[in-house]
């Protein structure tokens, strides 16, 4: 952990203690919190950070996406509302400094195609040597499972053996994002695909106490960044192309894991207008399944259709930037 440096450290470890004590989670207010003390560490004149265009300056400076901008400067607020009240400070200098205005996100998506494609090339780097199978076999799966059921990337990760209920053919997620539990049906051929897994892992390991259900060398635990070179690989040899783009006041997003997430809920109602149903009816089904608290979260899929009308909407944007 990182420590502050500035001379105002002990007063942000001390309203870090505060926010603990509180019950709130310190885990994503440091890092803000960081970044602006090593911003004060190169400015020699401490009486600058109660003047509010030091904060323009601050805001400007800092080289984020707005969003993330926005949290720092929102970190920073909370900070001396802090100070004012223990401090007995009169003003907070960025009580009138405004957010950035944010950019819209338009993610990447993959065709239904691309998805076969991007699991193919997957499958066939499986090992078949004892040593590597069932790490190569869990690395698959765990992109299988982004892929079929639109699970962020820790979701897989993290499950335990009890977690996997092949009877029912169901995976009970604990405590995600939202902090919220959530028990899904999983395609068969998944469930298939995993009870294999599970067969082979019982033969090839005798002393199996390893409690998470995909496994990497030496048994241990598979991490994230494992599965995001397996994935940007793949992706690289099915020849995708699609770097992230700024345009105007739009992000284009380039291929990430989290895109077979956004390919899931995109295709899922694309194929639901295909059936003739209502995408308003499907959300709130698939809200569930994917683990949303709010449905605000699943309707920013319905901005992308399809993966065909993105890359038009890209060519569009990208026209219309040139004419200008």
């Amino acid at each position: 952990m990182k420590p502050f440096k500035s001379f105002l450290s002990r007063e942000l470890e001390a309203f870090i203690s505060y926010r603990e004590g509180l019950g709130y989670s310190v885990k994503h207010i440091r890092y803000p919190l960081l970044v602006f003390d090593q911003y004060v560490c190169r400015h020699s004149d401490p009486s600058m950070i109660w003047q509010p265009h030091f904060y323009l300056k601050f805001r400007n400076e800092i080289k984020f996406e707005p969003s993330t901008v926005n949290t720092i400067l929102y970190a920073v607020r909370c900070f001396f509302e802090y100070l004012k009240r223990t401090q007995h400070h009169l003003n907070n200098p960025l009580k009138d400094i405004p957010c950035l205005p944010l950019r819209a996100f338009i993610p990447f998506v993959f065709s239904p195609q691309q998805v076969e494609q991007l699991l193919d090339v997957i499958c066939c780097r499986i090992r078949h040597k004892q040593r590597v199978f069932l790490k190569d076999l869990s690395e698959y799966l765990v992109i299988l499972l982004l892929a079929r059921c639109g699970l962020r990337i820790n979701e897989p990760l993290r499950l335990k053996m009890k977690d996997y209920r092949p009877d029912e053919k169901t995976i009970y997620i604990e405590k995600t994002k939202f902090k919220k539990d959530r028990l899904i049906p999983i395609p068969i051929s998944v469930a298939e695909q995993v009870d294999n897994y599970l067969s082979s892992r019982s033969v090839l390991i005798g002393n199996d106490i390893n409690p998470y259900l995909f496994i990497g060398r030496a048994q241990n635990r598979l991490g994230d960044q494992r599965i995001r070179y397996i994935f940007h690989d793949a992706v690289s040899q099915i020849g995708i192309n699609s770097p992230r783009k700024i345009i105007g006041d739009t992000v284009f997003g380039k291929p990430t894991p989290h895109s077979l997430r956004h390919a899931f809920a995109v295709n899922t109602l694309r194929a639901a207008i295909v059936r003739k149903q209502s995408p308003q009816n499907v959300l709130p089904v698939l809200a569930a399944y994917m683990g949303h608290v709010e449905y605000r979260h699943t309707m920013k899929y319905l901005r992308v259709v399809d993966a065909e009308s993105r890359v038009s909407l890209l060519n569009f944007a990208g026209t219309q930037r040139d004419e200008i």
